[in-house]
């Protein structure tokens, strides 16, 4: 994948370089119990000379056409690269959870566990574990994302394509 790491950029994000900027794509979610749907996703990456990247990712469901219908879901949080090549990466959602995964970094991909999901009352699932996977593929970046809840045991759930914007 061709980008370029800004002179400016804190030493500590170099490994995950490759993942700063907007991201935009479509990809599909199912779960059992429900139908599999298409949505489109944006993600942003973003840093403000410290130390971290700051992560929003915003998905639609799509209609036949691929046209956005309506909010699927929305998350932002916090990547910290750590020296010893791991990252801890803090979430939260607006369905009632917070999350603190962690993971091992590898040039130009990103497996993350959850160390810790807390739910609200209220959340919408009993989201209890996940895994994630971010990597690049000929430019794109792919993600995604395996849930297990009270009731369902670790299993895929989302996953997407995403071009550079």
């Amino acid at each position: 994948m061709a980008f370029e790491i800004p002179s400016d950029l804190n030493p500590a994000l170099v490994g995950l370089a490759w993942l700063r900027g907007r991201w935009e794509g479509t990809g599909y979610r199912q779960w059992p119990g429900e139908e599999k749907v298409s949505y489109a996703i944006q993600v942003d990456f973003a840093d403000n000379g410290g130390d971290f990247l700051h992560y929003l990712a915003q998905a639609f469901l799509t209609d036949a056409d691929g046209q956005p219908e309506r909010p699927l879901f929305m998350e932002t949080g916090f990547w910290r690269p750590l020296a010893d090549g791991t990252v801890d990466v803090m979430m939260t959602s607006p369905d009632g959870y917070a999350e603190i995964w962690f993971g091992k970094l590898a040039p130009g991909r990103l497996d993350l566990i959850t160390d810790a999901v807390a739910r609200t009352r209220d959340a919408k699932v009993t989201y209890t574990a996940g895994r994630r996977l971010y990597g690049t593929v000929e430019g794109k970046l792919m993600f995604s994302f395996d849930r297990a809840t009270e009731t369902e045991e670790l299993q895929p759930y989302l996953w997407a394509t995403l071009e550079r914007r």
